[in-house]
């Protein structure tokens, strides 16, 4: 089973590598729409805001600009949906979305996912999730990121929840709408307290999966989370918010499974095989503890399909093939020299060549003592199986001339003989 999961991570990660250029865009475009599609459920006071295809077009835009653009455009919405609600809001918010700026692009300015993904999973009701992936996966800086995110989640909440007090009060109430903005943002309990709820856990995971120890972001997601649950005990008795024991246990559950499966795509390692490296240089000595990561290579499997096919059939395809190119080969040869075969004591066997040059090189051409014949004339059967050759004046070609002369020479030295 982890085998098979090792193997779809490595696919995962291989279809991000080859297609990076797209998913990214892509993935731009869906976070910079489902924010959109939650500040427009949320505050949706506009109604050209509110519409659909709007929302599409400023997500399209986003993915082809930077990840920080998608902060900015969203607070602008937030801030034009607020207009359609009172001036009042705008202002309040305006100043706490500049100060919250100011924060964020100086200390945490890299962690713009963890800044979008804090109201998107407040709103999903799994929030206990975000300290304990921001231990992991980032550093202390993101304690400004996550705490920006929670306190534009809240004071949305707030507002949402209080528009119809907003919009009763009359123009000459204006400072009573100020104080009444205010005091939400600066006396809302329950929203400091998770604010430091998450500080702490960010620092604690953090500083916990950063040990030496084995399984040390295993020990970092269960203290984090332990340490999570006990911060919003302590500050609901304290404050009197009223959480819910039940909401808080079941999203802390939620968030240390959703760590488990982030922790395997981003660290997983074989504590079994860990190893002890020891060794220095002119200045120092150096203990390093070497902890090998579980991977497995995937390879592209080819099938090749091979058709069985008749042994004669094969055979007799490739006596044709051969003798055809012999034929393309042997057709342009124009002088041979023959030799009949003759077999010595021993076994050895002398093969008896035709011998032929043109501008290609050397052909050879075997023949048996059946095709040269007795007194060393090619038959003229033998001549027919063969390839036809170049012809002299007198219409007989080099397999002819060279038996011919041969035939002459020893009828020559049977009459000196005989003389």
């Amino acid at each position: 089973m982890m085998a098979q999961l090792l193997v779809i991570r490595e696919q995962l990660k291989n279809f991000y590598g080859r297609f990076e250029n797209y998913c990214k865009p892509a993935l731009k475009f869906i976070l910079s729409l489902i924010t959109l599609l939650m500040i427009n459920g949320k505050i949706g006071y506009s109604s050209v805001l509110t519409n659909v295809a709007v929302a599409l077009i400023i997500a399209l835009l986003s993915s082809f600009l930077p990840m920080n653009f998608i902060v900015v455009v969203d607070a602008i919405i937030i801030l034009m949906q607020l207009y359609a609600l009172s001036l009042e809001s705008v202002v309040v918010v305006g100043v706490l979305l500049l100060l919250m700026f100011l924060l964020y692009f100086r200390f945490a300015s890299k962690d713009t996912v963890l800044l979008l993904f804090t109201p998107l999973c407040f709103a999903l009701k799994i929030p206990y999730v975000i300290p304990l992936a921001a231990g992991l996966i980032s550093t202390p800086a993101a304690v400004v990121s996550a705490g920006c995110g929670a306190v534009v989640y809240y004071v949305l909440s707030y507002i949402s929840d209080n528009a119809s007090t907003l919009t009763s009060m009359g123009a000459e109430e204006m400072l009573v709408r100020f104080r009444f903005l205010i005091d939400a943002i600066v006396y809302n309990k329950e929203m400091l307290m998770v604010v430091a709820a998450f500080s702490v856990t960010i620092i604690c995971v953090y500083l916990i999966r950063r040990l030496s120890v084995d399984h040390a972001w295993t020990i970092a997601i269960v203290t984090g989370a332990l340490m999570n649950i006990l911060i919003i005990l302590i500050g609901d008795l304290k404050f009197n918010t009223y959480i819910s024991i039940v909401g808080l246990i079941m999203g802390s559950i939620a968030g240390v499974l959703i760590v488990i499966v982030l922790k395997f795509f981003v660290f997983n390692v074989d504590y079994s095989r860990t190893e002890m490296v020891q060794f220095e240089d002119d200045e120092y000595y150096y203990y390093v503890k070497a902890v090998p990561k579980n991977s497995v290579s995937v390879t592209d499997k080819k099938v090749k399909k091979i058709k069985g096919q008749n042994k004669e059939t094969s055979s007799s395809d490739a006596t044709a093939r051969r003798n055809s190119t012999m034929e393309k080969s042997e057709g342009d040869v124009p002088e041979y020299r023959v030799r009949r075969l003759a077999t010595k004591a021993g076994g050895r066997r002398n093969d008896s060549t035709i011998n032929g040059s043109n501008k290609n090189g050397t052909k050879r051409i075997i023949l048996s003592d059946e095709e040269i014949g007795k007194d060393g004339i090619v038959p003229t059967t033998s001549r027919s199986s063969r390839p036809e050759h170049r012809v002299d004046s007198n219409g007989l070609t080099g397999i002819e001339r060279a038996a011919a002369a041969k035939a002459k020479a020893e009828r020559e030295e049977r009459n000196k003989k005989g003389e």
